[in-house]
C-alpha cells in the first residue's frame, strides 16, 4: 500500500473509533448534510488564455520586493481580502472579513484579470453574515466552495465557469459553546478549510489568549465527512491555525498560525507543520507547552505534545500556506530552485519591540527549502530564521509604516504565485519575469 493509502485508512479508522466523535449539526435548523457522492467536475474547465488581452494589470506598489527574476503585479482589489481558492480555469476565489465570497474571473490568464464580483453572500443578517467569511476551499471531487463562517461551514455548488454559486446549505457548526470562562477577550472567529484525502479539515481558533476551553469546537482542527456530518478531533490544543496547506505531493494536511501572545520576548516562535503525519489527534500543548521549545517541557500536561517542524520568529502571525508543486507545468512555473517550497505568508504583529518604535515581525510571505516531506534545515531553537527566506518582502517601511499584510496565498494553474492584503485589499499576482 502507498503512504498516502495508508495514511488514508489510518485516517478512517480514527474517524470510526475516536471517542471523540460528536455531531456538527444536532440542534443546527440549516444544517443539512447531504451524500458525498456528488457529481464530480474535474473536467470542463477552459484554459487560462495565453495572450494578454486588454489593459496591463497594476504594477506592485513602490518598495515592495522580490527575488531577482520575478516580476508582480496587482491583479484585482477585493475589501478585506482574506484565503483564497482557484479553479483550473484561472478563476480566483476570495475570502473574506465580510459577509461575502468574491470571484476574480480568469485570474491567472497572460494579461490582466476580469472585475471582481460577488460569488456568494451569507444569507444571515446576524454578526454582519455571519462574519468573516474567511476560508474557503474548492473541491472539484465534490463540485463544490466549501466556506468557513464565524459559527459554521457552507458548502456552495459550483459548476465549471460558474461566476456565481447556484445553490448554498450548511453542512457544519462550529464554535458551539460558550467562550471560556475568564477570557481575555481574544476571541478569535475565522474558521479555515481544506479538503483532502477524502475529508473536510474545518480549524477553529480560540476564545482567548490563553485559557482552557470549554467548547470542544475552539482551538481545533475538526475533521468531517466532505458532505458534513459527524466529526472528530484531529488537532486539540493548537492557538489559531488559520493557515492550513495541502502538500500536492503526500495529500498531508499542513497547520500554521498565531501563536500566543504578550509572552516575554525571545520566547520564540509561530510553527508550520505536517498534521497529517501524527496518528490520532495531534496535541499543540496550547497555552501550558505550545511556545517551549528546546524541547517542550516534561510534565503532566506537557508530554506528548507536538514539536512542530518548521519556526518562524514570535507574532509572525502565519495566515496563508501553500505547497509549490515540484512538478508544476504551464508559463509561468517558478524556477527549479523554489520547486516543492512551502511558501507561509505573514501577517505580522502589532507587538512593539521593546524600546524601539519597531514592530516586532514585519508582514511578508517567505520561502521554506523542503526534502521531500520535511524541511531542508531542521528546526533550531537558537535561531528562528534559520529555515526560511524572505520572498515577497518590503511591506514593513519602518517603524510602524506599513504599505499591506499578506494573508491567503496559492498556486494558479499556470505556476503564478497569488497572495492577497487585508490591509490594502489587493490581489497580487507574482510571476517569473520573462525577457
Amino acid at each position: 500500500m502507498s503512504a498516502g493509502g495508508t495514511l488514508l485508512l489510518s485516517l478512517a479508522l480514527f474517524s470510526a473509533c475516536a471517542s471523540g466523535s460528536r455531531s456538527g449539526a444536532s440542534d443546527d435548523p440549516v444544517f443539512h448534510p447531504r451524500s458525498s457522492r456528488s457529481q464530480s467536475c474535474t473536467s470542463g474547465f477552459a484554459k487560462p488564455n495565453p495572450i494578454p488581452a486588454g489593459a496591463s494589470p497594476a504594477p506592485l506598489p513602490a518598495g515592495l520586493t522580490l527575488p531577482r527574476g520575478f516580476t508582480g503585479s496587482v491583479i484585482a482589489r477585493v475589501a478585506g481580502a482574506r484565503e483564497l481558492a482557484i479553479a483550473p480555469d484561472g478563476d480566483l476565489f476570495v475570502g473574506t472579513s465580510g459577509s461575502r465570497i468574491y470571484i476574480v474571473p480568469h485570474a491567472d490568464d497572460a494579461g490582466a484579470a476580469g472585475t471582481p464580483q460577488v460569488f456568494w453572500t451569507h444569507p444571515s443578517t446576524d454578526n454582519g453574515g455571519d462574519a468573516p467569511n474567511a476560508g474557503v476551499a474548492l473541491s472539484l471531487q465534490t463540485c463544490s466552495l466549501y466556506v468557513g463562517s464565524n459559527t459554521g461551514v457552507w458548502m456552495l455548488s459550483y459548476a465549471p465557469g460558474a461566476k456565481t454559486a447556484t445553490a448554498a446549505r450548511r453542512i457544519a457548526a462550529v464554535r458551539t459553546g460558550p467562550v471560556a470562562p475568564n477570557s481575555d477577550g481574544d476571541v478569535h472567529r475565522t474558521t479555515s478549510v481544506a479538503v483532502t484525502q477524502g475529508s473536510l479539515f474545518v480549524s477553529v481558533g480560540s476564545s482567548c489568549n490563553a485559557c482552557m476551553e470549554v467548547d470542544p469546537t475552539r482551538a481545533v482542527v475538526l475533521r468531517f465527512p466532505v458532505a458534513g456530518g459527524t466529526y472528530t478531533t484531529k488537532a486539540k490544543r493548537i492557538r489559531n491555525a488559520i493557515a492550513l496547506a495541502v502538500d500536492p505531493a503526500t495529500g498531508h494536511l499542513w497547520v500554521a498560525g498565531a501563536g500566543q501572545d504578550d509572552l516575554p520576548f525571545g520566547h520564540p516562535y509561530e510553527f508550520a507543520d505536517d498534521l497529517s503525519a501524527h496518528v490520532g489527534t495531534a496535541d499543540y500543548g496550547w497555552p501550558d507547552c505550545e511556545e517551549k521549545h528546546t524541547p517542550y517541557v516534561r510534565g503532566a500536561r506537557c508530554e506528548g505534545t507536538i514539536a512542530p517542524i518548521v519556526e518562524l520568529p514570535a507574532y509572525s502571525t502565519i495566515i496563508g500556506a501553500a505547497f509549490y508543486p515540484a512538478g508544476q507545468a504551464g508559463a509561468h512555473a517558478f524556477p527549479s530552485r523554489f520547486r516543492g517550497d512551502l511558501f507561509l505568508a505573514a501577517h505580522g504583529s502589532w507587538h512593539v519591540t521593546p524600546g524601539t518604535s519597531q514592530y516586532a515581525a514585519p508582514p511578508q510571505v517567505v520561502s521554506v527549502r523542503m526534502n521531500g516531506d520535511k524541511p531542508a534545515t531542521p528546526v533550531n531553537w537558537s535561531d528562528p530564521a534559520a529555515q526560511w527566506r524572505t520572498f515577497f518582502g518590503g511591506f514593513q517601511q519602518g517603524g510602524r509604516s506599513r504599505i499591506g499584510r499578506p494573508t491567503g496565498i496559492l498556486v494558479g494553474p499556470t505556476g503564478s504565485l497569488f497572495v492577497a492584503d487585508d490591509q490594502t485589499g489587493a490581489i497580487y499576482r507574482i510571476r517569473p519575469a520573462r525577457p
